[in-house]
């Protein structure tokens, strides 16, 4: 099957194009949003290949992943056909709703062309969607290649723009655990994080936008993993470290309270439980090991590769078979 998508979200993408299909990812010179083309920073197989906008007139196309409501459009104008008329289409949504929570009304709501796919119960539990048919796939992992280690009484963080996005991702929160143990901070535009929330640098360290596999085997150094996000989607990141086995201490908000077992380190809407869970992390290795064991299991019975997509095949192939 030859799939179009856009290459959106890094670490999603690069689970879904692990599957057994061709995928076909646009690329425009200035690499911008709607041509980024294949990922630099994650592993990819061969059977992603770029294709350009001219060239997809041409192209045989069996289904389209939408991702942003613009590529509706942009996608009838590069194929020459409309998505989900003329060719099958799936939207995925990959975010919280914003404004007037619980009312925000989806974007592709009351659209009888295309499924609307979402990556979370709690994403589809809380959008309006009209009455447009959605379904859930939850997300699915590459497993790192690394195995946590946990020797440095460090906590380790991922958020991209902390700054900008500050309350949504617990930003404001981070001094708090930083009174324990210094904090490592990796993502995009995390530079001048400390000066921000008025810290010194050896309590919060930024690792801006480091290459995935390089910030892997430095997550796994670190004793527990810390997920403050107030009103995010589900990280990946929260994944990929429970997945290598690396204990977590996490607000019990959004999909976080299924997706992390209490006894995997802490899960908790009070701040106060959290930091102290974390100090029994940082002041006893051997129980944070048993925490991150129970972290693991949990990642990979739930967040596997395989299962994810064997979902995503059982959909695509009832989309396709559908419009026939």
């Amino acid at each position: 099957m030859n799939i179009l998508l856009w290459h959106v979200h890094g670490s999603w993408t690069t689970s879904f194009v692990h599957g057994k299909h061709r995928y076909l990812v646009p690329v425009t010179p200035d690499r911008g949003p709607y041509g980024l083309g294949r990922a630099r920073t994650y592993p990819w197989p061969d059977s992603a290949v770029e294709v350009t906008p001219e060239d997809l007139r041409d192209t045989d196309v069996d289904l389209v992943i939408l991702q942003r409501p613009e590529e509706l459009d942009l996608a009838a104008e590069w194929l020459g056909r409309r998505p989900g008329r003329d060719v099958p289409a799936i939207y995925v949504e990959h975010n919280t709703p914003k404004g007037d929570v619980p009312n925000t009304r989806h974007p592709m709501a009351d659209r009888d062309d295309l499924l609307l796919t979402h990556v979370t119960a709690f994403n589809e539990l809380f959008w309006d969607n009209g009455g447009t048919r959605t379904t859930v796939v939850d997300h699915g992992v590459v497993p790192p290649d690394v195995e946590w280690t946990g020797e440095l009484d460090r906590l380790a963080v991922v958020i991209n723009e902390p700054v900008r996005r500050w309350r949504v991702t617990g930003t404001d929160l981070l001094a708090r655990f930083a009174a324990l143990a210094p904090l490592d901070v990796y993502g995009m535009k995390v530079d001048g994080l400390a000066a921000h929330l008025g810290l010194p640098e050896d309590r919060l360290t930024s690792h801006d936008d480091v290459p995935q596999h390089a910030m892997h085997a430095e997550l796994a150094k670190r004793r527990a993993y810390l997920h403050l996000c107030r009103w995010t989607s589900l990280g990946l990141s929260l994944i990929e470290a429970m997945t290598m086995g690396m204990p977590v201490v996490a607000l019990a908000t959004t999909e976080a309270v299924e997706a992390v077992p209490p006894a995997a380190g802490a899960l908790s809407t009070r701040v106060d439980t959290l930091v102290d869970a974390a100090r029994g992390l940082l002041d006893d290795p051997e129980s944070a090991h048993r925490a991150g064991a129970v972290a693991r299991a949990a990642a990979r019975d739930r967040y596997g590769l395989d299962r994810f997509l064997a979902d995503w095949d059982r959909l695509l192939e009832e989309e396709v078979c559908a419009s026939r």
